[in-house]
């Protein structure tokens, strides 16, 4: 296992840290490495669309069928002339 120092670290960011493994029932150490471990996951699974992301919030509440409109013709394109 390898060791890591975090230098200059803001003592908000400390006492937030602290408070929120205390919360876990972690100490600061493993919360610190789950959270690195969590954003290094996030990170390896590539970026994502929009309407995967969309599909994937709202898929637990079932679907929509939409009825669409019927086509008609084209309109005539406007003159500029």
């Amino acid at each position: 296992m390898a060791s890591l120092t975090i230098r200059n670290l803001d003592e908000d960011v400390k006492t937030r840290l602290r408070m929120r493994a205390a919360g876990r029932g972690r100490s600061m150490e493993e919360e610190a490495r789950t959270i690195l471990r969590d954003a290094m996951h996030r990170e390896d699974a590539g970026p994502r669309n929009l309407a995967a992301f969309t599909r994937d919030c709202f898929a637990p509440l079932g679907g929509v069928e939409l009825e669409l409109p019927p086509r008609g013709p084209m309109r005539e394109p406007p003159d500029f002339s």
